[in-house]
């Protein structure tokens, strides 16, 4: 077995944005929550712990803060373009939990597609529009994953 790690997207996908309050932080965004009392209330986070996402958040170039009151300086938070890259990951996340962890504590949150039908999200292939099933996809040895 290889001692060696991998290196990978994923994982450096995971250090920007793999906490639980980082992606429950861009749900609400996603939400279209932008104020810091209303993401705690519906994250249930620590205001210490949603202020350093938020910076990360910023920092990384995932969301812009945004002032809406001068006196006293109060502001918004919005996804960038970056932040809202993150939604379809959201939506499988959801899609996921929905399916696989529902639990007693409510009914799942349900989504409409602009085309009126109930939306459901799933992984499809770019190049055909198929939707990706169990088996259907190889890894490609390339120069670099092969040394």
């Amino acid at each position: 077995m290889s001692s060696q790690v991998r290196p990978c997207s994923v994982a450096r996908t995971l250090e920007m944005v793999g906490a639980k309050w980082t992606l429950l932080v861009v749900r609400e965004l996603l939400l279209g929550n932008h104020r810091f009392d209303a993401i705690v209330g519906y994250t249930g986070a620590p205001r210490d712990i949603l202020t350093s996402r938020l910076r990360s958040l910023e920092a990384e170039g995932f969301v812009a803060r945004v002032q809406y009151q001068a006196r006293p300086p109060r502001f918004e938070y919005h996804l960038t373009d970056l932040g809202h890259s993150l939604g379809p990951i959201v939506a499988m996340m959801r899609e996921f939990g929905d399916r696989n962890l529902a639990d007693e504590s409510g009914p799942p949150m349900r989504f409409e597609h602009a085309c009126g039908e109930e939306y459901h999200a799933v992984v499809a292939c770019k190049a055909c529009g198929q939707v990706v099933r169990r088996g259907e996809i190889r890894r490609i040895e390339t120069a670099a994953a092969s040394s």
